[in-house]
Order: C-alpha cells, then sequence, then structure tokens
C-alpha cells in the first residue's frame, strides 16, 4: 500500500508540473517510472542517461577530450539490461571513452546473461557471508578479466562493486566508474 501511495501523489506531482519526460540515472527509476507509473496515470517519456549520452555522442554533440588509455570492461545494471534491454548504449559510450573498438572487453556473464550485483534485490542492505556475497562473486569476474577499470551505469552497482573490490584488495588497482564520467 505504501508504494501504490506513494507512486500515485508522484505522478499526481509530474502531471501538474506537466512533465513529459523523464531522464535517469538510477536504473530502478528508470523502469519504475516506465514500467509502472503508467498504471498511476504517468505516461512519459523515459530515457536513460545512458541513452541520451550515447545519442549525444553519436550526433557529434558531446567529444571525448582525451579517450581513456585504460582497459575497460562492462557490469549491465540489471534493471536497464535485463529489465529493459538497454545494452549497446552503455557500451558505446565506453568506446567513445577508451581507444574505440576493442578497449572494452565484455566479461563472460554479459547482456541479458548478465550476472546482477545483488543492489537491485536489497542485498546492499544485507548481512551476507563473505565468501557467498553476490558482489564478491561479481566482481571476481571483473578481476578476472585484467580490466583496469569497470564501467557502471547504476549508483547501486558502483557501490556494490566498490565494496566487492575492496575484498579482494584490487581497490586502488581497479577503477569502478559511472559512464557519464568516463567521458569526462
Amino acid at each position: 500500500m505504501a508504494y501504490q501511495t506513494m507512486a500515485s501523489e508522484q505522478v499526481a506531482t509530474m502531471n501538474e508540473a506537466k512533465v513529459t519526460k523523464v531522464i535517469a540515472s538510477c536504473p530502478h527509476c528508470f523502469h519504475t517510472i516506465q514500467n509502472e507509473y503508467p498504471q498511476f496515470g504517468g505516461n512519459y517519456e523515459v530515457i536513460h542517461h545512458s541513452q541520451l549520452i550515447s545519442h549525444l555522442l553519436s550526433a557529434g554533440k558531446l567529444k571525448v577530450d582525451q579517450p581513456s588509455d585504460k582497459k575497460f570492461t562492462y557490469h549491465d545494471s540489471c534493471y536497464i539490461g535485463r529489465w529493459n534491454g538497454v545494452y549497446d548504449a552503455p557500451r558505446q559510450i565506453l568506446e567513445n571513452a577508451t581507444r574505440g573498438k576493442g578497449s572494452v572487453q565484455e566479461l563472460g556473464r554479459n547482456k541479458e546473461h548478465g550476472f546482477c550485483c545483488g543492489a537491485g534485490g536489497a542485498r546492499m542492505w544485507m548481512e551476507e557471508h563473505k565468501s557467498k556475497r553476490v558482489n564478491v562473486n561479481r566482481v571476481k569476474e571483473v578481476v578476472d578479466s585484467g580490466a583496469q577499470a569497470v564501467g557502471v551505469a547504476c549508483p547501486f552497482c558502483h557501490t556494490m562493486l566498490s565494496d566487492g573490490l575492496k575484498h579482494f584488495g584490487k581497490d586502488e588497482e581497479i577503477a569502478v566508474v559511472d559512464i557519464a564520467v568516463a567521458i569526462a
């Protein structure tokens, strides 16, 4: 009941403000506003920031002055990836942020077969056994990939992967980089 009340109030506020388009940097908000708010009368064009940045790069309206020499990998967020099918935009951003094709390598579990960091399932607030932590499992793949940086498009994933890297003592060697920051 609390969700329905809050969603109804949020939609009423957005409709009163005549909102037509929403740009979300949080995949969970992206998913909720795009897929759940229509049930409450909230019908908006919803764009994840990875889609906007990718579009601006493709249109030449945004340029990367100094591409990174780091070897990147990308972690698919559940709520923009598997739940909503946004796979290409974040990868295109990282290709622009680095030296292009081949600068971004895929993890073994990626795209529609990606592996969650755990935060979407609220594991960020749960105590788990260190050997069974979801983010540690995922970060092991990042470490084993040889990447110097892992791109993310979700603030929860950023936290979970950063914590996982600390578990392995790799937080000084491997950077967790939001894709919006990667192009800066």
